[in-house]
């Protein structure tokens, strides 16, 4: 890792979260770097959705080269559901597996809009992204496949649904 410029930080330090947006500005803003590779849901999950990105990666400005990634599980399926297969397990299937087939298109470059922030080119970024890779795209974080959901997004999505009744 150290060879080929990874930035490392704790997600959950706020102080890391402010030195690591410094570091890929100055990554960006050096030619002679290569670029960052980002993968901004921060989780991967079962290959028919995209989940909400992470706003930190869209906030840094630069250009973002978006790619759409979808695994074909005719063949064997690299996905994970960490809370039914060990890790064992998981290897087993994936090393017995007769191949693992993916997908992937490379999608034309997108820069942040004057009157747009983070979350809104984020957003915009995962829709083309979903769009591509024939996903739906979902508002919350892949965290929530290991986590509950917040009372306060239950009683917003309730409030949506009842605006619509």
């Amino acid at each position: 890792m150290q060879t080929s410029q990874h930035v490392l930080f704790e997600r959950s330090e706020m102080k890391d979260r402010h030195l690591v947006r410094k570091k890929i500005r100055e990554h960006i803003a050096n030619r002679a770097k290569l670029p960052i590779l980002i993968f901004p849901e921060g989780t991967c999950i079962n290959n028919t959705s995209v989940m909400m990105f992470k706003k930190g990666s869209f906030e840094v400005g630069g250009t973002i080269h978006p790619v759409a990634i979808k695994y074909d599980p005719r063949f064997g399926d690299a996905f994970w559901n960490s809370t039914k297969h060990s890790t064992m397990t998981y290897a087993f299937n994936v090393l017995t597996s007769w191949a693992i087939v993916c997908n992937v298109w490379y999608l034309p470059p997108m820069v942040k809009e004057e009157e747009e922030d983070a979350v809104h080119f984020a957003n915009r970024v995962k829709a083309v992204i979903a769009a591509r890779g024939g996903m739906s795209v979902l508002p919350w974080d892949g965290g929530l496949k290991r986590k509950k959901v917040k009372e306060s997004f239950k009683e917003e999505q309730q409030k949506k649904y009842c605006q619509i009744v």
